[in-house]
Formats: C-alpha cells, structure tokens, sequence
C-alpha cells in the first residue's frame, strides 16, 4: 500500500514536469511518458501516436493501449463500477462493505479516442476505430468503427468509403506534423 501510495506521487510529480515537453518536444514527451505508464503496469502493445498527460487512467494494470492509438485531453478510463452495492441496497441486500466490480479495458491498434470520452470497464475496442468526443464507451466496439455519442452508438465504418477520406486530404485546413 505505502510503496504504492509513493509510486503514484512520484507518477504525479513527474508527469507534471514533463507536461512543457508536449508543447515544445511532443515526442520526447510522448517517450518519457510511454516508460511512465508502463512502470506503473499500463499495457502497451507498441508504440501509441500519443497519450494526452490529462488522459485518467483508473487501474493502470487493467488497461491495454494498442499501437498507433491516440488518446486525447479527458478521456477517462474507468475499469470499476460501484454500482452493484447501490443496486443491493436497493433491493434490500446492503453487503456489509461497498462492493465494487473491476473490468479491464483493452484498445486496439491505430484507434482515436477524441477529447472527453469515457471508456467503462469491461470495453474492448477493435482496430481501426475513431471514438468522437464525449462519447461513452461500453462493451465491444467492432474494428473499423466510427463511434459518437452518450451511448456511444455506431455510425459509420472507416473502410465503407475510403474515397471519403481521400477527399479530406484534398479540403482545408489540413496540416502534417513537421517532427
């Protein structure tokens, strides 16, 4: 418990001081934080594109990140659920402690989770998978979804039109990344 209680402080301590190197040296940051992660039992098959330093991890050892992946500002993973104890309670079964139900979280490879999603426990999320902004994210997501809402709910596929994203090369308001 104490060295755990040490580990994470030093987790926090650190990811604050490195937060500067994501504006100015975004992948020695990323580099630096990816060993963070790992130390603390976050699972990470490959290399992530990038890992925001606001992102929540509930239970690192629970949690799977594939290759490619990028995880924006405020996405929260959340791999327990207390609910079962309110859910006894109400029924007239109050357990003698809260009760909580612990589920691990697995993401794919080359997956976007926009700014604020909320990943539950017990989700798996494919390969190839776009999770638009505030979206809430539970059960098993299909490789090549697209994925918006509260639920989150399927709305497209990223293969049904690759000419669609062909085209957005093409618009306005693209940039490529110089580093």
């Amino acid at each position: 418990m104490i060295f755990r209680l040490i580990e994470r402080l030093t987790f926090y301590t650190v990811k604050m001081l490195i937060v500067p190197l994501d504006f100015f040296l975004p992948r020695a940051y990323m580099a630096i934080y990816i060993v963070m992660l790992k130390r603390l039992g976050l699972k990470i098959n490959g290399t992530p594109r990038y890992i925001s330093s606001w992102a929540r991890f509930d239970d690192f050892g629970l949690i799977t990140i594939g290759d490619r992946t990028v995880i924006s500002m405020f996405v929260n993973f959340l791999t327990h659920d207390y609910s079962l104890t309110t859910a006894l309670i109400a029924n007239g079964k109050a357990p003698p402690t809260d009760v909580a139900i612990r589920q691990p979280i697995t993401v794919g490879d080359n997956v976007f989770i926009g700014i604020s999603a909320l990943i539950m426990p017990g989700t798996t999320i494919g390969d190839n998978v776009i999770i638009g902004g505030g979206s809430v994210v539970r059960g098993d997501v299909p490789s090549n979804s697209i994925m918006i809402g509260n639920p989150a709910v399927r709305v497209g596929s990223l293969t049904d039109n690759p000419e669609r994203w062909l085209r957005r090369l093409e618009g306005g308001g693209v940039s490529f990344d110089k580093f």
